[in-house]
């Protein structure tokens, strides 16, 4: 892969201290304040088939998503089209959340078709990447057929190659490895396998180095600020 790093704000760029949640409509206005070329967002479905931009299934003193309706949520709480709206000119990472260990698991992954369905209306194919760890996420967009890129997310405690062998099976676009997996080693199997590189959580200095110099092509990061310093800077 090749061309300049993307910088990819996790959860938007929230700042408690100034009262902007992640995952808010603020925290994706802030991201693009500080410079960063997209944002990585979670959705869940709503008990009523809402698209809901929330990285927990519980809401803190609201409730269990899956047993809300969109109508039962804060005003802070988004849902996926406004995100997309309020993103428009980023990129915008889509992550599926729908995972067998949760109460809300759905096999049918109605969250994911829908949120093809969604991105294919809206037209924003082009600058949407659609992720999950659960590869019946990623398979469901695939088969969706609007030819929307997928990521698959990698537990870090991944093997990387089988990782890498398992997102080439998915027809996915990108590989989006953890921080400790983002290695040279680890990102050249991706590389020689057609895949593009998303490294996450960087948090700070060090790790930045880290991907960078292992040729990382997205650094999703809870400090857009700093990483776009660091690539300005060249």
């Amino acid at each position: 892969m090749s061309g300049p790093v993307a910088v990819q704000a996790h959860r938007g760029s929230p700042d408690p201290a100034s009262g902007i949640r992640e995952n808010t409509l603020e925290a994706f206005a802030r991201a693009r304040e500080l410079g960063a070329d997209g944002v990585e967002l979670d959705v869940r479905l709503t008990v009523d088939g809402g698209l809901v931009v929330h990285h927990d299934p519980v809401i803190p003193g609201v409730g269990a998503l899956h047993e809300l309706a969109t109508g039962d949520l804060p005003s802070y709480v988004p849902l996926l089209a406004e995100a997309l709206r309020e993103c428009a000119g980023m990129v915008v990472n889509i992550e599926i959340k729908n995972l067998p260990t949760e109460p809300a698991f759905d096999p049918s992954d109605r969250c994911a078709a829908d949120v093809a369905a969604l991105v294919d209306a809206a037209a924003a194919g082009e600058s949407v990447i659609v992720s999950s760890f659960w590869p019946g996420a990623v398979a469901t967009v695939r088969d969706a057929g609007s030819g929307i890129r997928t990521g698959l997310l990698v537990i870090p405690s991944s093997d990387p190659g089988t990782a890498v062998d398992g997102a080439v099976r998915l027809g996915c676009a990108a590989v989006h490895l953890p921080v400790g997996l983002a290695t040279p080693a680890g990102v050249a199997v991706a590389h020689d396998a057609g895949l593009a590189v998303a490294a996450w959580t960087v948090v700070d200095s060090a790790a930045l180095t880290s991907v960078l110099e292992a040729g990382v092509d997205t650094i999703v990061t809870d400090d857009v600020a700093m990483v776009r310093r660091r690539l300005d800077q060249g």
